[in-house]
């Protein structure tokens, strides 16, 4: 694991308390802090396209080296001018291996909330997170978060201007995100509207969605979740979007090299995403939860066999005599696919099985995606007391040589983190 310079952290620190100051006076407010450090080790991937083009010129492209960190989080809310003021800010010092450590610090949220007849408003930047799914989230609308992470991270915010009204069984939620981005803005960043209705139904939770984005304009979905019993939970999404961004290989001949990367940002036509899942949990606390989900943003069959065709041609070149460094950053540029959608695949499955007794807690789940029988395997186990967290975990990923989930330029990742809350 890599080190951390103690320097670095005072001034991240220093920076995080400078940032808490612009809170509002008030007459009283709460007031909370953590520390947490982490240290994650990466072995590289001895196959795929990333390790093919550093045997062929070695460090020809950034890998991702194991890497140490420390974060301070500082979290603030009070009441001042009839308005409830929240600023939550985050201070890291990070080290990679081999490398120099640097230092920043970040508003993770920062929103004023007040009220307006019926209705409660927030302006600022805020974690909005929607939707009922674990593994995957079709209708994460405004935050769009990046689910099954490795070592746990805090959030940070979208700018939103949102306004809400609660009934007893029902709710509105309307957002505007990202109101000043430009019409350049893809992702999360994309300037957007969007809107959820929430109402209770007995034992069952449902919900409905739509968005209109400036570039990918209109999307609608549903969701719904059931408690059938003291052990039984189930849920399912649904969504339809108009368009989405995705990136495509836009090589004039697969088999010869380019000169420049032939990736391209590119908003295509129409797609649906489903998921459905349930969780059993008994009375001794071991929990099973199995989700499967449709994603038709992501790459396809065809398009992941093109995909190592080209890989292929590109190495009969390097073996045939072509110029090293030109083989080698065209392969690099090959890892651009898998950041083409948040699935690797459109059909995946996940299962998840964990275990809380007293402090402890235990976890090993899996994702799969049928269509090349690639496996990605994660364990974890914790110990929680009352103040101090601490947790370990292993990733690595299995399956067919060809898989895609075995070219990943990361095959195996180890964790340690610790969490201190502070009075």
């Amino acid at each position: 694991m890599a080190s951390l310079d103690p320097m670095s952290c005072h001034a991240a620190a220093l920076s995080v308390v400078l940032a808490a100051a612009v809170l509002p006076p008030a007459t009283a407010g709460e007031f909370s802090a953590s520390v947490r450090s982490h240290g994650l080790a990466r072995q590289t991937a001895a196959t795929g396209p990333l390790a093919q083009a550093h045997a062929l010129y070695g460090g020809i492209a950034f890998e991702q080296p194991s890497e140490g960190a420390v974060q301070l989080q500082m979290q603030g809310s009070t009441q001042w001018a009839g308005l409830q003021w929240h600023a939550d800010v985050l201070a890291q010092a990070q080290r990679p291996e081999g490398g120099p450590g640097h230092t920043q610090a970040a508003v993770l949220e920062a929103y004023a909330a007040g009220q307006a007849g019926a209705w409660q408003w927030t302006a600022g930047r805020k974690v909005v997170g929607w939707d009922v799914g674990y593994g995957f989230r079709p209708n994460d609308l405004v935050q769009q978060e990046q689910r099954r992470t490795l070592v746990s991270q805090p959030l940070q915010g979208r700018p939103v201007l949102m306004a809400e009204q609660f009934g007893a069984e029902s709710a509105w939620s309307l957002v505007a995100v990202n109101p000043t981005t430009g019409r350049d803005a893809t992702g999360a960043g994309e300037s957007a509207l969007a809107a959820r209705w929430y109402q209770r139904l007995g034992s069952a939770d449902a919900y409905a969605f739509a968005r209109w984005g400036r570039r990918t304009q209109g999307s609608v979905g549903a969701a719904w979740s059931w408690v059938a019993s003291d052990a039984l939970e189930l849920h399912a999404s649904l969504r339809h979007m108009a368009r989405f961004d995705a990136w495509e290989d836009a090589s004039a001949q697969p088999a010869a090299l380019a000169r420049a990367s032939p990736w391209r940002p590119v908003l295509r036509q129409g797609a649906q995403q489903a998921l459905l899942g349930g969780t059993w949990t008994n009375a001794e606390q071991v929990s099973m939860l199995l989700e499967a989900w449709w994603d038709g943003t992501a790459p396809s069959r065809t398009h992941w066999r093109e995909w190592a065709a080209r890989n292929a041609a590109l190495q009969r070149l390097g073996a045939a005599g072509a110029p090293p460094t030109a083989v080698a950053s065209n392969l690099a540029w090959q890892t651009q696919a898998f950041s083409a959608s948040p699935s690797l695949h459109r059909q995946n499955l996940f299962a998840r099985l964990a275990w809380t007794t007293g402090p402890w807690e235990s976890a090993l789940d899996m994702l799969y995606t049928p269509a090349d029988g690639g496996r990605l395997y994660t364990a974890s186990l914790a110990w929680k007391g009352d103040r101090l967290r601490l947790e370990g975990g292993l990733r690595a990923s299995a399956g067919p040589g060809t898989a895609v989930l075995r070219q990943l330029p990361v095959q195996r990742q180890a964790f340690v983190q610790a969490v201190w809350v502070l009075e």
